[in-house]
């Protein structure tokens, strides 16, 4: 995979080593959680995972910077580049934390403001997805028994499973109705949270997902796997993905047609 070869074998290095801290800590008795000013739990697990990354990430790649859910943003050591990592040590980590195995750890490579690889590994469900721009995307065990995946041709909402998360965010954004509305005209719905969601899209396995609001460690690793298996992802406005925004997920085939049915309705 030229261009992003060696970046993607770094990501999938790093997620061995993220794997074997996690899963030596999932469902550990003596496993420390404590709650974040925003009251979100953080493990020991999340913390150790990423200072894991970030001494891998400071030997292998000191021109680039690192971007962590837990430790906030760190400045190349050669200095300030195009080029930053982007990890969520943990996303799931109220799964995590009550022993429920949809969890993973998301890491991203981007450029500017594009992020340009991904890799999301679920060790607790044996699974792993990745992607680089230009190149499709890919799941599997490990880097080595890899299957090209692609999004769902689903064209209408009423053949449609549709995946969503946070019923009260989209309450706190004045959208709960409509969720439900898209809900109740898909085909099925479920909401399998966190990175599962975008994952399960990408392999053509549900054909919509929706989240009110994503941090960009949340995201940044989704973004190319989600595009490059054929689908789309943006805010509600239909731009591409920032820090803080609402997501649509879809096969691209139902984007514009999801977009219609999030968008808020004037009075």
């Amino acid at each position: 995979m030229a261009g992003y070869a060696d970046d993607l074998s770094l990501a999938h290095l790093l997620a061995d080593t993220a794997d074997s801290i996690s899963m030596g800590r999932f469902r550990a008795l003596d496993l420390r959680v404590e709650s974040k000013p925003d009251l979100t739990p953080v493990s020991d697990a999340d913390t150790a995972v990423e200072q894991a990354i970030r001494s891998t990430l400071a030997r292998a790649r000191p021109r680039d910077g690192v971007l962590g859910e837990e430790f906030g943003h760190t400045v190349a050591a050669a200095g300030p580049g195009s080029r930053r990592w982007v990890i969520d040590p943990i996303d799931g980590t109220k799964n995590f934390v009550r022993g429920v195995p949809i969890w993973a750890t998301l890491i991203a490579l981007m450029e500017g403001d594009t992020p340009v690889a991904g890799l999301v590994s679920a060790p607790a469900l044996g699974r792993r997805w990745w992607a680089a721009r230009g190149h499709g995307a890919y799941a599997g065990k490990h880097q080595h028994a890899a299957t090209r995946i692609n999004v769902s041709g689903v064209r209408r909402v009423a053949d449609a499973s549709f995946c969503f998360a946070s019923l009260s965010g989209w309450s706190d954004a004045g959208l709960l109705q409509n969720v439900v509305d898209l809900s109740l005209a898909s085909w099925r719905s479920r909401a399998y949270g966190d990175f599962y969601g975008y994952m399960l899209l990408a392999e053509g396995a549900l054909d919509v997902m929706v989240e009110p609001e994503l941090s960009l460690w949340d995201m940044a690793a989704l973004i190319p796997i989600v595009t490059e298996a054929g689908g789309s992802i943006t805010d509600l406005a239909g731009r591409a993905t920032a820090d803080k925004s609402s997501v649509i997920a879809t096969n691209g085939l139902l984007h514009e047609t999801v977009l219609t049915a999030l968008t808020p309705k004037t009075r």
